[in-house]
């Protein structure tokens, strides 16, 4: 799967000479945790995130009244508190590997690029879609997780039994196992019962069970 079939397209954004107040009420008003900020020239100039406008407001302990803290907001820009360092992903890179970049910086969205031009971003609650519909989350079934030995072949002894006795497997993750010569795989399963399942399964050479649920 690719950036482009689960990014946001056509993100919401601001200009980095927009007041603090203007972006924080565009964040409410569309329901986004995250604003690119584009130039006078639609070119990508930074990200601006809540966090960044809650860090941008006074401290807990100014002296300051509602009434100054609500002027010195308008008085601020975007650009001022914006992230001009941005890290980016390309329409066509995989999802994975956008995930990883996440991951390993820290960091909760990707503005997504074709080229110099902004077609969309990728978040966090993006990449929990993608989660989700990888693993069944909204398919009833019976769901289970086995622990096999990592060698060819493993997957399709699995699936064509279950095939055979007219199961339909509508998820199935791959992950690394407990050591390397292990993978762990978990499944879901339409139009079998769990009984069905579990002894399809107990038939299995070098398969271990170790959850299942419907």
């Amino acid at each position: 799967m690719i950036v482009s079939r689960v990014m946001t397209k056509n993100p919401v954004y601001v200009h980095p000479e927009a007041p603090v107040t203007e972006a924080r009420s565009l964040m409410d008003r569309e329901k986004v945790g995250h604003l690119p900020v584009l130039d006078k020239n639609n070119i990508l100039a930074g990200v601006v995130t809540r966090e960044d406008l809650i860090k941008a407001g006074p401290s807990k302990a100014t002296t300051l009244d509602m009434y100054e803290i609500s002027y010195l907001l308008t008085r601020m820009k975007v650009s001022e508190i914006m992230a001009k360092k941005v890290i980016t992903v390309d329409e066509n890179e995989v999802v994975e590997e956008a995930a990883r970049i996440m991951a390993d910086q820290g960091i909760g969205c990707l503005p997504v690029m074709r080229g110099s031009l902004l077609t969309g971003i990728i978040t966090d609650t993006d990449l929990f879609r993608v989660f989700v519909n990888a693993f069944g989350a909204r398919h009833s079934g019976v769901r289970f997780t086995l622990s096999m030995g990592e060698h060819p072949g493993q997957i399709a002894k699995i699936s064509v039994p279950i095939a055979e006795r007219g199961g339909n497997i509508v998820s199935l993750v791959t992950t690394e196992g407990d050591d390397v010569a292990h993978r762990r795989a978990t499944f879901k399963v339409e139009s079998l019962s769990r009984a069905e399942v579990e002894k399809i399964i107990a038939a299995l050479a070098d398969v271990t069970l170790e959850d299942i649920r419907q």
